[in-house]
C-alpha cells in the first residue's frame, strides 16, 4: 500500500514538472526568476505529498529542467554565465530544504496522529477490560489483539504447578520456547529503569520465531513482574507496548480482586446462614422439646384423667412430628447445598403429582378447603418425587401463612413441560420481598413475629425444582393472596397414546 502510493506520487511529480516546463515554454517565459519560482512551487507541492527521498529527487529534476530549458546555453546541461551557477545552486538548496521541512512536518503530523490513535486504542482497551468480569485471561488477550490489530498476542503467567499458563488472543499462536520466557522473566524480576526516549521501562526483549520477531514485555504490578506479554505482527512503539503491559497487569489484579471479593461474599453469606440456622434451630427445637417435656411430666401425674392423658399424648406426638419435619428439612437443605439431589425421571401426570403432594402435606392442610384442578390426560417425563415434595412445601407454606380461605392447586402439562400452581386467599406478598422469598432462612418482616417457621421451606422448594431442571417463582394474586408457580421443562405425551 505504501510503495504503491509512493510510486504514484513519483509519477505525478514527474508529470507535474513536465507540464510546468511545457506551459512555461508555450507562453514564452524567458525570465529566469519566473521559471525558478514556478519550478520551486511544483517542488513544494511534491514535498507536501511525498516523502523526503522523492522530494529531493524532484528538486534535482526541477534544477535540471531549469538548467536545460531556461539557462543559456538553452538545450544543454551547461551554464555559460557564472552568475547562473549561483542561481542554480540557490534553487537546488532552497528546493531541498523546503522539501525536507515539508517532509519533516508531515512526519511529525503522522507521528502525532499515530500517537493519538494509540491513545484511543489504549482508552478503548481500558474500557473493554473494565467491562470484563468472566474469563479474564482469555478475554484480555482477545481485547488487546483486537484493539491493536495484532496477529500474534499472548499473555503468559507462571503456573503454580510449574511452567506457564498461556492465553492467545491473536490469529496465530507464537512458537515461543519456555526457556525464552524463563530468561525474560528472570531479567524482568530485577531492578527496573525508565527510558525517557522510548517512554518505556526496561526488560523488553526480542526473540526470533517462525512468525517473525516477537517482543517480550514484562507485565508488572508495581515493581514486581507477574508475567510476560508477547506481541508480534504489527510494530508497536516501546512506550505503547509498556502501556499495554501495564493495562494487562491492572486487569489481572482486578480479576484477582473480583475472585477474592466473591470468596469474601460467599464467606459472609455462609456466616449469615449459619447464624440464621442456629437462631432458627434454637427456637424451633426448644419449643417442641419444652412441650414434649411438659406433656411427659403431666403423663407421670397420678391424678390425671384418661382423656387428659390422651390429650397430652397427642401433644407429645404432634411435637415429635414437628421435630421430624424439622430434621427432614435440615437434611433436605444439606443435600441441596451438597448438590447431591439427582433427578430420576419417569412419565407422570399432573394429577398424580398433586395427589402425592396433598398426601404428603396432609397434616398441614388438615381442615382446610383444598381445591384441586389437575389434568391427567397428558404425562410429563420428570422426577415425580422431587416435584411432589416441592409442591408439598408450597401447600404447607400456604396453609401456614394464609390461615383463611381456600387453597387452590392447579396442574397441567403442555408442549413446554409440567406446570403447577398454588394460590391462596391470604394477605399477599410484599413487593420488596419477592426477590428474597426463596433465600434460605429468609422470612418476611410482616410474618416473622406472628407465624413460627424456619424459612427453609421455600428454599428447599427452589432446590428441588432446580435439581429437576425447572424454576419456581411467586407473585401476588388478584384481588388478594399469593400465587406460587412451578415450571419444569420436559417432554410430554398424551396418556391415551402411551397406554
Amino acid at each position: 500500500m505504501v510503495d504503491h502510493r509512493q510510486s504514484l506520487s513519483a509519477v505525478v511529480g514527474v508529470a507535474a514538472l513536465g507540464v510546468t516546463t511545457v506551459l512555461l515554454r508555450a507562453v514564452g517565459v524567458t525570465n529566469h526568476t519566473t521559471a525558478a519560482l514556478s519550478y520551486l512551487l511544483v517542488v513544494l507541492f511534491i514535498a507536501a505529498a511525498a516523502d523526503l527521498r522523492l522530494a529531493a529527487g524532484a528538486s534535482v529534476l526541477a534544477a535540471a529542467c531549469f538548467n536545460f530549458f531556461f539557462l543559456p546555453p538553452v538545450g544543454q546541461l551547461t551554464i555559460s554565465d557564472p552568475h547562473n551557477w549561483v542561481a542554480l545552486f540557490a534553487f537546488l538548496v532552497v528546493s531541498i530544504v523546503a522539501s525536507q521541512l515539508s517532509a519533516s512536518a508531515r512526519a511529525r503530523a503522522r507521528e502525532a496522529l499515530d500517537r493519538r490513535n494509540e491513545l484511543t486504542r489504549l482508552f478503548d482497551l481500558t474500557r473493554d477490560i473494565l467491562l470484563t468480569t468472566e474469563g479474564a485471561f482469555s478475554a484480555i488477550a482477545r481485547h488487546v489483539a483486537r484493539r491493536f490489530e495484532l496477529d500474534v498476542l499472548a499473555i503468559c503467567v507462571p503456573s503454580p504447578a510449574g511452567g506457564w499458563d498461556v492465553q492467545h488472543g491473536g490469529s496465530a499462536a507464537p512458537d515461543l520456547a519456555a526457556e525464552d520466557l524463563d530468561r525474560a522473566f528472570a531479567a524482568a524480576s530485577g531492578a527496573i529503569e525508565f527510558d525517557a526516549r522510548t517512554r518505556a521501562y526496561g526488560g523488553h526483549r526480542e526473540v526470533p520465531s517462525a512468525a517473525g520477531t516477537l517482543t517480550l514485555v514484562p507485565v508488572r504490578i508495581g515493581t514486581r513482574a507477574i508475567g510476560m506479554l508477547v506481541t508480534g505482527g504489527r510494530p508497536l512503539e516501546p512506550g505503547t507496548r509498556d502501556a499495554i503491559a501495564g493495562i494487562v497487569a491492572i486487569a489481572i489484579e482486578r480479576s484477582d480482586f473480583l475472585h477474592e471479593r466473591e470468596g469474601a461474599e460467599l464467606s459472609r453469606q455462609r456466616a449469615e446462614l449459619s447464624s440464621a440456622l442456629l437462631s432458627s434451630l434454637s427456637h424451633d427445637l426448644r419449643t417442641p422439646l419444652t412441650a414434649i417435656r411438659t406433656a411427659i411430666s403431666n403423663l407421670d401425674s397420678p391424678g390425671l384423667a384418661e382423656d387428659q392423658r390422651r390429650d397430652q399424648a397427642r401433644v407429645a406426638s404432634g411435637q415429635i412430628d414437628r421435630l421430624t419435619r424439622l430434621f427432614d428439612e435440615i437434611l433436605d437443605m444439606a443435600r441441596i447445598d451438597a448438590r447431591s439431589v439427582r433427578a430420576q425421571r419417569a412419565w407422570t401426570t399432573p394429577a398424580e403429582i398433586i395427589e402425592a403432594a396433598v398426601s404428603h402435606a396432609a397434616a398441614a392442610v388438615a381442615g382446610r378447603d383444598v381445591r384441586v384442578d389437575a389434568r391427567d390426560d397428558v404425562a410429563a417425563e420428570i422426577d415425580p418425587r422431587l416435584a411432589a415434595s416441592a409442591l408439598a412445601h408450597l401447600l404447607e407454606n400456604a396453609a401456614r401463612y394464609a390461615p383463611d380461605g381456600p387453597i387452590n392447586v392447579r396442574g397441567w402439562a403442555d408442549g413446554e413441560g409440567l406446570r403447577l400452581e398454588v394460590s391462596d386467599a391470604g394477605p399477599g406478598l410484599q413487593i420488596e420481598e419477592l426477590d428474597r422469598l426463596f433465600e434460605p432462612f429468609y422470612r418476611g418482616e410482616s410474618v416473622r413475629q406472628r407465624v413460627p417457621g424456619t424459612g427453609m421451606g421455600l428454599a428447599i422448594t427452589r432446590g428441588l425444582v432446580t435439581a429437576d431442571g425447572g424454576r419456581v417463582w411467586a407473585e401476588n394474586a388478584s384481588p388478594h393472596g399469593a400465587c406460587f408457580h412451578i415450571a419444569i421443562p420436559a417432554p410430554t405425551r398424551p396418556v391415551a397414546a402411551a397406554e
